[in-house]
């Protein structure tokens, strides 16, 4: 099987197939870092894919973004070669993984500036340490939901729970306290969905087990060689 790592519940239902294990980290990286390690056995690759947000400029929702490094960690360069050839006008390059969500423009810019990576989300870092400590290969897709000059409205980074389940009693909760929300929460639900339909779009262009990162375990091994 393949470990399919991503955020919300919503993306796991979109990647799951047969031969392919999902888990939603929720923002929780100690809870996504013990469930990895648990799913381990039987797998012969770990793949971050979902969604993510933008730190390069000219990202927009949509937009799939290929891993060629997690930052630190290097992704199997076959891989990474297959997710380009299959995702039409994808960009390479760094992502890096997040344990908060990255929310303001200026720490977004910042980001970029420090560390050149495209994009980041809160899974790609912790996928990426436990293919690495067991040995299997390790790649990131990551389709952006919302660009560098876009800010999260609080209410928006209230709705995850640890389960990646939605929470929309704590929306509403953010929102009542502050109304003033609403266009920005209105337009993030809007371009979310640009994003979702396209990881839907790249969920079926990889095929319903993911075989489009290699037919069997025998390239796998000699990918990872």
């Amino acid at each position: 099987m393949i470990i399919a790592v991503t955020g919300l519940l919503r993306e796991a239902r979109i990647l799951e197939g047969p031969g392919v294990t999902t888990i939603a980290g929720g923002g929780d990286v100690a809870r996504l870092e013990a469930a990895l390690e648990a799913a381990v056995p039987g797998a012969v690759g770990i793949i971050s894919i979902g969604l993510g947000g933008a730190l390069a400029p000219g990202l927009e929702p949509g937009d799939w973004v290929v891993a060629d490094r997690a930052l630190e960690f290097r992704t199997n360069p076959a891989w990474a070669q297959r997710l380009m050839e299959r995702l039409p006008g994808a960009r390479l390059g760094a992502i890096l993984g997040s344990d908060v969500i990255v929310a303001d423009p200026r720490a977004k810019r910042a980001l970029f500036e420090a560390t050149g990576a495209l994009a980041v989300d809160m899974e790609s870092h912790i996928a990426a340490r436990v293919a690495q400590r067991h040995g299997l290969p390790f790649a990131v897709a990551r389709v952006i939901s919302d660009g560098v000059d876009r800010a999260l409205p609080r209410a928006a980074q209230a709705g995850m729970r640890p389960d990646g389940g939605m929470d929309v009693l704590a929306v509403l909760k953010s929102l009542a306290g502050d109304p003033r929300q609403l266009p920005a929460l209105i337009r993030t639900g809007l371009e979310a969905e640009t994003a979702f339909r396209a990881l839907l779009r790249g969920r079926q262009l990889l095929g319903p087990t993911l075989q489009a990162l290699g037919p069997d375990v025998g390239e796998l091994l000699v990918d990872m060689g």
